[in-house]
């Protein structure tokens, strides 16, 4: 259905009445008009100061870092400089185009930002183009995903640069009339006059393009004349995605750039000591290369199949990689070690102690790590899925020995991450390839690279001590200690250009202070205090979805549990009690109501319920687990069996919700990672390597263990501007899992997944690297 023409949007100044009582007035914004053959316009934009309301308690805590200052407002500070370098287009044929320096890898953020520009352009959905930038090194610290930020940073500059573009045709089209702007209405690409007289966007870009760059104003539209944003759609690339016609890295096609795999070393980041036949395995059929590298041995072939048959051929002398004597015991005990003492002794008070384990994960995404290289003696050219480009496009350039203008990286579309696609490895390891093979090179790991050599979420453990007396929380002290975690993908980078405005104190780490903008405590619990220690064990590391917020909060949660039965309350009402923000209190009611708390369940069935914030969203999540014996102890097909989580609910506050349908989406994916850390998925590492080398071994969650019914709730916006929610439910969803299976068993859990004890496959070999390409698919298929 086509929308209805409107009035234009009067200049209204920044005191206009505001759309909602308290909320925002329309906002003027600045935008440069750039010098282009057709309309183009780029974003002016400052960094908004982040607010919230607290409730008091009866011992109210200091408010923590992240709550003051996150994660998310350090990247919108970052990129705060260079957001005007990025720029919406008009086209001849009526379509808008924004190549957005982000990365998508199935998140559905281009669909979020095609409803930004054709809401501010009053212009169909179909007719706005968006794609992914290629490395733009001018936009410094304005091109990295992560950290639930994509839609916070983007959200008014996007919307900005729409607004002044549907500005300009109108202005435009006033001049070649001889009327008014007053008088122009706009719908659906089309500006029109009560004359009669009408004219397309497209037919007015060229004549609104500028010769020069100028700064000019334009107001944003208010929330009550919204039509596109906050209402739920379905991704752009949908139909593509369900029809098989959408590329990701694996379908890109170069010319002559041929299929490449490498053989790997038996541990973590082994060295090449020498290879014994590599002519042989270059006369093998289909082989035309063979180049020695310094974790691996590449093979180049006409098909991936040759590529296997020739690196399992290869004999290699290996020499020692960086953990090769680590396996989780001398990691555990490393941990326990170095974890920072308690201060507050439990003088004339009750306390609570424990402590809980968190196994390695896998960070490696559905689709297998792959890039494309094209690599000549004067340039270079990279495909592949960057959450991090410009410093991709740096560190190959350097690698290569090329200056930075002479290699181009672009950024396709990936997958799935899981924060994988934050390093550049993988695409650094084509270069490298293509480089010392002199041809162009299409470089895929295989399933068991991902799991043995590539990113791993770090084990950790979190010691926690909670002290009460009178009925309230005195204090509450939380110690995470972790194997080092890598942050060389661009955060770093960012830490260090914002320091002076960070609010932390000291001269922290990278990853301390990364722990201090995402980890805060959303209850009064007196003096709190939350440090992170991490010790230099040199696995491949990596911040996997949600970096440490799934660990914390799984051992805050089920602490809060263990105070509300000390305490003699009842979960949700201790909950509620001690809780700083009414937005919290809001999902958390909604989700006791909605999901029917406190509902007659059979023994060893019963229901877990957390709380949690960040990104400046606010999350609750109520799940029902069945632990008895019949269920436990089921039979699955090739799968783990164990305690099955039956029903599911997922209350939500993402601010305001660009795409409600979205954001639905983004909190059952952070449900599905939950049942897996908390139930069934990990590494486990044996004399530096992990045994697992497939998804068959791992236990990702699968049909089989997801609840039967399962639903989320998007709360009624509660601000003018989008939170974080990419990441926002792993936490409060894991947390919920262990609360309801402690409920269910009567005992305290404290290893994560909980099936990590028991070794449910038999290891692939070691050597060679990569299985044998199987052959009985048909006996597999289900």
């Amino acid at each position: 259905m086509a929308e209805p023409s409107r009035s234009p949007r009067e200049p209204v100044g920044d005191h206009a009445e505001p759309d909602r009582p308290g909320g925002p007035g329309r906002r003027r914004v600045l935008a440069y008009l750039l010098a282009a053959p057709t309309l183009a316009v780029a974003a002016r934009i400052g960094l908004d100061a982040a607010g919230g309301e607290s409730a008091e308690a009866a011992v109210p805590s200091l408010p923590q870092p992240e709550e003051l200052f996150d994660l998310g407002d350090m990247q919108n500070l970052a990129a705060a400089p260079t957001s005007g370098l990025i720029s919406v287009q008009v086209h001849a044929d009526g379509t808008a185009s924004f190549a957005v320096p982000r990365a998508e890898v199935g998140q559905g953020m281009t669909t979020a930002v095609a409803m930004m520009i054709a809401e501010e352009m009053d212009l169909p959905l179909e007719k706005v183009r968006v794609s992914l930038a290629d490395a733009r090194p001018e936009l410094l610290m304005n091109q990295m995903t992560g950290g639930s930020n994509s839609m916070r940073s983007m959200y008014l500059p996007v919307r900005s640069a729409a607004a002044v573009a549907r500005q300009r045709l109108v202005a435009t089209a006033a001049l070649r009339w001889g009327v008014p702007e007053s008088e122009l209405t706009t719908a659906d690409g089309v500006i029109k006059h009560s004359s009669g007289r009408s004219a397309t966007y497209g037919s007015l870009a060229e004549a609104a393009a500028s010769t020069v760059t100028v700064t000019v104003g334009a107001h944003l539209k208010a929330r009550s004349e919204f039509k596109v944003l906050g209402t739920p759609r379905n991704r752009i690339d949908a139909r593509d995605i369900v029809t098989g016609r959408k590329k990701f890295g694996m379908d890109i096609q170069v010319p002559d750039a041929k299929p490449t795999m490498v053989r790997r070393p038996p541990t973590v980041n082994g060295t090449v000591v020498s290879v014994a036949n590599a002519a042989a395995v270059k006369a093998m059929p289909g082989i035309t290369d063979v180049a020695t590298l310094k974790h691996g041995v590449a093979v180049r072939g006409e098909t991936f199949g040759q590529c296997i048959d020739a690196l399992r051929a290869l004999d290699v002398t290996w020499g020692p990689g960086t953990v090769d004597k680590e396996s989780d015991a001398t990691v555990l005990a490393k941990l326990k070690a170095a974890t920072l003492p308690m201060v507050v002794p439990p003088l004339l008070t009750k306390k609570i102690d424990a402590e809980f384990t968190f196994a390695f994960a896998s960070n490696s995404p559905l689709e297998p790590d792959n890039a494309i290289a094209d690599v000549r003696s004067d340039r270079a050219e990279i495909w592949a899925s960057l959450k991090s480009p410009i410093v991709a496009q740096g560190d190959i350039a350097a690698r290569l020995g090329l200056p930075l203008t002479a290699v181009k990286v672009h950024v396709v579309e990936g997958g799935g991450s899981f924060g994988r696609h934050l390093f550049h490895d993988v695409a650094a390891e084509a270069a490298e390839i293509s480089q010392k093979m002199g041809k162009p090179v299409k470089l895929s790991w295989s399933r068991t690279d991902n799991f043995r050599q590539g990113r791993t979420h770090p084990m950790c453990v979190s010691r926690v001590r909670a002290t009460y007396a009178l009925g309230n929380v005195l204090s509450y002290e939380h110690r995470h200690t972790s194997s080092e975690t890598d942050f060389g993908h661009g955060l770093g980078e960012m830490i260090t250009s914002t320091a002076a405005k960070l609010p932390v104190a000291g001269n922290l780490t990278f990853a301390e202070t990364i722990f201090q903008l995402t980890q805060s405590t959303p209850y009064n619990f007196g003096a709190v205090t939350q440090l992170l220690n991490e010790v230099p064990l040199k696995f491949n590391t990596g911040s996997m979805r949600n970096i440490y917020s799934p660990n914390v909060a799984c051992a805050r949660e089920l602490i809060v549990d263990q105070l509300a039965d000390k305490m003699g309350k009842d979960p949700v009402a201790f909950r509620r009690e001690f809780v700083k923000e009414e937005r919290l209190r809001a999902v958390l009611d909604k989700a006791a109501e909605a999901g029917e708390w406190g509902r007659k369940l059979p023994a060893g069935v019963a229901q877990g319920i957390a709380l949690h914030t960040e990104y400046r969203g606010a999350v609750a999540t109520l799940v029902e687990i069945d632990c008895r014996p019949e269920t436990v102890n089921r039979k699955v097909r090739d799968g783990v069996t164990g305690p099955r989580v039956t029903r599911a609910l997922m209350v939500v506050d993402a601010g305001f919700a660009i795409n409600p349908r979205g954001v639905e989406a983004q909190m059952m994916g952070g449900l599905n990672d939950a049942l897996a850390m908390a139930l069934t998925s990990s590494l486990h590492f044996k004399d530096g390597i992990p045994l697992e080398g497939s998804w068959d071994n791992y236990f990702y969650t699968r049909q089989w263990n997801t609840p039967p019914e399962l639903r989320v709730i998007v709360m009624p916006s509660s601000g003018d501007r989008p939170s974080g929610a990419g990441e926002l439910g792993v936490a409060p969803a894991f947390a919920a899992i262990a609360c309801a299976y402690a409920r269910a068993t009567g005992t305290l859990p404290t290893s994560f997944p909980i099936n990590h004890a028991t070794l449910s496959f038999d290891p692939l070999p070691l050597e060679p690297s990569t299985p044998q390409s199987p052959t009985d698919g048909l006996d597999r298929a289900f």
